[in-house]
This record gives C-alpha cells, sequence and structure tokens, in this order.
C-alpha cells in the first residue's frame, strides 16, 4: 500500500512525499488504522522495519493544532532515542501547526520549562527528566493526553524503569489510549500489558522469523589474543561505507580506540559517559557519513537509525541475545541490506549455539568453522576448486568465506547501568 492511498492531511502527505516515503512497511499497514480508531496496540516487529514512523505518522494526523495541551506522551528509554524521535516527527509534521518537543537529562532544565509553558502538542520524554519536571515544577500538565505511547518498551523494563512507568501512568487517571511498541516481548512486560492496556490489538510481525530478512549473518572464529589483528584485517579488505564496532564496556572501548585511530581516518568513539552535547555531535556526524568507524558501546545500539551503516561488527560478543538482535539492528533497516559481523571465541560457543537456534540465523562463517553440530546445516564455499575441510568430527554445514590469510584456531540502578556503557 502506498502512502498517497491513505486518508491523510494534505500536509503530511506533501511532508512524507519530501521524506522519500511511497510504500507503507508492513508493520505500518497492520497498526495505522487501529491507531487512528482509538484502540489500544501492542506491535512488535524487527528493528529498523520502520516502528518509528508507524506511531508518528498518525499521530500527527489526530493532533488538533488548535488546542494549546500536551495530545501524545511518548516515552523512549534514552536521550539519543528521544532526539530522535522527536526529529522524526518533526519533519511528519513541516507543513502542519502541530509542536512536538522532547524532554531529556543533561539539559537545561530551565530552557524546558520555558518551551513546555509555550506551545507543545506532542511531548516524547525520558522517564527520569519528565519524573523531574512532574515532582519540581507545574511546566507539564498531562490532563488533555489523549495518546499514551512506550516506544522501545523492553528495553526500559531491562533497564530497570519500570516503577518510573508505573509512576507515570498513574498519572494519567482519565481514559487514554495506549501504544507499545517493542522489538522483543520479554516475560516481564506481561504484568504492564494486563493492567494498562485494554483490548489491545496485537501485531506481531516475523514472529518465527526473529532476524531481519536483509541482514547477513557472518561470524568469525578466533582467540581473545587474536582478535584485534582479525578486526585489522576485516576493516581494511571489507567494502564498508560505515560501520559501528560494538564493545561491552568503556574500558574496552577505550583500549580499542587507541589501537584503531593510528591505523584508520574518520574513526571516533561513542559512549553513555561523553556530555550529552559531545554525543550529540558525535551521532550527528555519523548520521551524515562524516565518521566511517565508530567504536561504541551498547547506548548507540537501541532504537537509532543510521541510513549509511553497512556493517555492525561485534568486536565483544553481545551479553545476551536481545542485546546482538538490537546491535546488529543497526544495518539493514527498512529493507536495505546489511552485514552484521560477530567475532566468537571459546567462551562464547555456548551462548552462540542458542543464538543461532533462538533466532533462526543462517550464519555465513569467516576461516575456521567452530564445532556447533546441533546448530545449523553445511552448504559449503569453494576455495578454487576444493571445500573448506571438516574436522575430525561433524561439522556444522554451514555458509564459510574463505580469508586472504590463515587465522589460527584457538584451543538495579539506571546510574549503575549508566556507567558501564
Amino acid at each position: 500500500m502506498k502512502f498517497s492511498e491513505l486518508d491523510l492531511k494534505p500536509e503530511i502527505l506533501k511532508s512524507l512525499s519530501g521524506m522519500g516515503y511511497q510504500d507503507l512497511t508492513p508493520i505500518q499497514e497492520e497498526t495505522f488504522s487501529p491507531i487512528l480508531n482509538g484502540r489500544d496496540l501492542l506491535a512488535r516487529a524487527e528493528t529498523g522495519s520502520g516502528k518509528t514512523a508507524a506511531c508518528a505518522i498518525p499521530l500527527v494526523q489526530m493532533i488538533d493544532p488548535s488546542a494549546n495541551a500536551i495530545q501524545v506522551l511518548i516515552l523512549v528509554p534514552t536521550r539519543e532515542l528521544a532526539f530522535q524521535y522527536v526529529e522524526e516527527i518533526d519533519k511528519i509534521a513541516r507543513f502542519t501547526d502541530v509542536v512536538p518537543f522532547a524532554i531529556f537529562g543533561g539539559f537545561s532544565m530551565e530552557i524546558q520549562k520555558a518551551k513546555l509553558r509555550d506551545k507543545v502538542h506532542i511531548l516524547v520524554a525520558t522517564p527520569g527528566r519528565l519524573i523531574d519536571l512532574l515532582y519540581h515544577t507545574k511546566a507539564i500538565d498531562l490532563s488533555c493526553v489523549r495518546t499514551l505511547v512506550l516506544d522501545e518498551a523492553d528495553e526500559m523494563l531491562k533497564m530497570g524503569f519500570v516503577e518510573d512507568i508505573d509512576l507515570i501512568l498513574s498519572c494519567l487517571i482519565h481514559e487514554h489510549q495506549t501504544l507499545f511498541f517493542a522489538a522483543t516481548m520479554p516475560d516481564e512486560i506481561d504484568r504492564l500489558i494486563r493492567t494498562y492496556l485494554k483490548g489491545p490489538v496485537r501485531v506481531e510481525l516475523n514472529k518465527e522469523q526473529l532476524a531481519p530478512q536483509s541482514l547477513a549473518h557472518h561470524f568469525q572464529y578466533t582467540g581473545r589474543r587474536d582478535r584485534l589483528n582479525a578486526l585489522i584485517e576485516y576493516l581494511k579488505r571489507e567494502e564498508i561505507s560505515q560501520a559501528i564496532i560494538f564493545c561491552n564496556s568503556r574500558h574496552h572501548g577505550e583500549k580499542l580506540i587507541k589501537e584503531l585511530e593510528g591505523r584508520f581516518k574518520s574513526i571516533s568513539y561513542i559512549h553513555g559517559g561523553l556530555e550529552q552535547s559531545r554525543r550529540t555531535s558525535i551521532f550527528e556526524r555519523f548520521r551524515r557519513n562524516e565518521i566511517t568507524f565508530m567504536v561504541a558501546t551498547d547506548v548507540a545500539g537501541r532504537g537509532l537509525d543510521f541510513s549509511y551503516v553497512s556493517h555492525v561488527i561485534n568486536y565483544d560478543y553481545p551479553r545476551d541475545l536481545e542485546s546482538y538482535t538490537h546491535r546488529t539492528g543497526r544495518t539493514g533497516r527498512m529493507g536495505r541490506s546489511g552485514i552484521a559481523m560477530t567475532f566468537v571465541t571459546n567462551q562464547e560457543l555456548k551462548d552462540l549455539k542458542s543464538l543461532l537456534k533462538m533466532n533462526r540465523i543462517d550464519p555465513v562463517w569467516h576461516g575456521n568453522i567452530p564445532e556447533l553440530q546441533p546448530v545449523s546445516k553445511y552448504h559449503g564455499k569453494q576455495d578454487g576448486n576444493r571445500y573448506f575441510q571438516k574436522r575430525p568430527r561433524p561439522a556444522p554445514k554451514v555458509k564459510s568465506y574463505p580469508l586472504t590469510g590463515t587465522i589460527p584456531t584457538p584451543l538495579s540502578s539506571r546510574q549503575q547501568k549508566a556507567t558501564d556503557l
């Protein structure tokens, strides 16, 4: 279905045309009607599927610009996602009188209060800053909110925001519409669904295929001491337009950026300990394709949309299945092709087996193939006139790319979480 076929305001259609939006994604086709009809909604779809626009477009359509009141409240887990969300809404509402605004920590509360007293129709907020303003000021009036949105609801639970969410939702004692958007549905979200959603429409796309279909999942089996050289060789031989290189901690990221800065131009490092202005500057430069390689902690692994990212590289193996899903979701978005490359050591083989099984991933191996017999089938990849040799015990049947060299096979608080990023 095309956006031009929808009964949207001409001003919104003009904006969407200018943004290059022509065809609806599956999540947008499934959610537009229930949102516009005022139904509660629980929507799950793969990361990069167009969930932001699926929510933002009908909400802009529903706003009454003549009413000087907050009519939509959108909760997001991070400052970067709040900034990106309000930016997207601002583009969609460009030719209308709808006013979006974002509030988050690390920015002057006085400036935010002044803007809130002026005119805001759609408020995007991180839970902590919203509660601060509700407690300490009279700048926010939620009595006219008609739609509440929890975007990345699963991540907010993971980050320990459940009490904050309960508090905020308890402030909305009047009738309103509630929308939950998430890429995964952990068990903990069930209580929120039962408590706050009334007869919700459930939209669950790609339940049987969790890995985004535009992604190719590549893996390389290496030793920890050989991993840096393996990464450098990979970056040199691959055709990369942009890449995000993920580490599990600031310390690992700092060590890696020191090793890479002397070897590659146009490289930067982003983590949760940077001041907000610095983080925003790096993200914006990366979004404009002024930075080729971005070493990052998981602060860059959720919700953010970068158009030019061709590769996501897990230098450190992700801590859990959800982290893998959201990290790799920074590429292959909205149907664009992308490659997720993950370096695997002996310590992670058990976790890898679970990942491949749970996310139904068909792995592409670089170099030697570890023994993961129960996981997948061997498709083969010719190297000249021969195939890669199997190890003495049966090897997994997976695709394998040859390398130019030989790589040896190796025998609850939010503040605390932010410190680790």
